[in-house]
């Protein structure tokens, strides 16, 4: 059944009126209440992924390292998450963007130096 209209003005239609019922409805509290529910339910989706995967494969790993190289390692990433929630749920722009930023270049260089000296045998 082709009615002649393209799937994308179809879809920009559907878009439109989904908009214009929340309008009318005045639900925009609603889609905010929703929006920031998906943003912590990403959120959490992405640690247990990260958990998963730490369990799997870099326990056994980072068990085998010096004490000091562990504390590193783990407190780097440890700064990096809390530095992705904090991005992820305040919204950063301006100079706490640049700090997060920072943090984050931080935080990556000092968890790759760690493994890399870890896992290079000379």
């Amino acid at each position: 059944m082709d009615d002649g209209v393209s799937p994308f003005v179809r879809n920009l239609l559907i878009l439109a009126a989904v908009a214009l019922v929340i309008v009318v409805l005045n639900l925009e509290t609603a889609v905010v209440t929703a929006g920031l529910l998906l943003r912590v339910a990403f959120i959490i989706a992405i640690a247990v992924v990260a958990y998963f995967y730490w369990r799997d494969f870099g326990r056994r790993e980072i068990s085998t390292w010096p004490p000091r190289a562990a504390y590193v390692f783990y407190a780097a990433a440890g700064l990096l998450i809390v530095d992705i929630g904090w991005w992820m749920l305040a919204g950063l722009a301006g100079r706490n963007l640049l700090a997060a930023l920072f943090v984050a270049a931080a935080c990556i260089y000092a968890g790759y130096r760690t493994w890399r000296d870890q896992s290079t045998y000379v």
